[in-house]
């Protein structure tokens, strides 16, 4: 597990980038997975903006999310296919057939989500996975409690998130809200895990993670055992391990 801390929350973005376009650039039909969510919208943004000074061939890319709001309208502003939509995929010109998204309404999820998994096997597995850390320890949309062995599947949401979303999407109690996300199973299958965090609010959670036992109560824990995982940290989100860890 290697760990790197940045000086300052406009490196862990650069950095963040950098591992993205690094990975586009190393192998031109990659399959990247990407996250949602304020810690990475300035890392997409730098990865377009780049892009569109240093054009680069990513018709073979691939990219999807690791994970997906359930019964809720596609258009939603808050639904993970509009945001990469509109933050990397739409900028980049990643053709429409190599976005993978699974659907956010459907009569039958558990066929979505073998779909989903069938699509990304087809394309030879998932090469790098840029993986949010939640405020209460999930990857994904994998709350803790939720088996190590689990495989791609719809969850609950944070109750806390669930609440944001209904209010602004004005959607019935009546109407069960969830997230169809990679299982950690399949998470850690991915080749290359890049977990990433930023802002004194994570450094708690960074800590358990990182540092505490491996355990289904704190999901994110179980990137202690993936061979090949990063943890990219600003100062912030590692000070309260930045003098316990050895950097590499």
């Amino acid at each position: 597990m290697k760990i790197t801390i940045t000086k300052s929350e406009q490196e862990f973005d650069q950095t963040a980038a950098w591992r993205i376009i690094a990975q586009m650039l190393k192998k031109p039909n990659a399959v990247i997975g990407l996250s949602t969510g304020q810690t990475t919208i300035a890392m997409h943004a730098i990865v377009s903006k780049i892009f569109a000074q240093y054009p680069f061939d990513v018709s073979q890319i691939t990219l999807f999310n690791v994970d997906e709001l359930t019964n809720l309208p596609r258009e939603y502003a808050g639904s993970c296919y509009t945001m990469i939509l509109n933050q990397l995929a739409g900028p980049l010109g990643i053709p429409e057939e190599n976005f993978i998204m699974p659907p956010t309404l459907s009569n039958d999820f558990e066929a979505e989500a073998k779909l989903f998994e069938k699509r990304l096997a087809e394309r030879g597995g998932v090469d790098l996975q840029m993986l949010g850390l939640g405020s209460n320890g999930h990857i994904g949309i994998n709350q803790p409690g939720t088996p190590f062995e689990s495989e791609t599947w719809v969850s609950p949401m944070d109750p806390d998130f669930e609440a944001r979303v209904r209010r602004e999407t004005q959607v019935p109690d009546n109407i069960v809200l969830g997230g169809l996300t990679r299982g950690i199973k399949n998470i850690m299958h991915t080749r290359k895990l890049i977990l990433i965090a930023k802002g004194k609010h994570k450094a708690e959670i960074v800590e358990k993670a990182i540092l505490g036992p491996v355990t289904t109560d704190m999901p994110a824990s179980v990137v202690q055992l993936h061979p090949d995982c990063e943890i990219l940290l600003d100062a912030d989100a590692a000070s309260r391990i930045a003098d316990r860890v050895n950097l590499k």
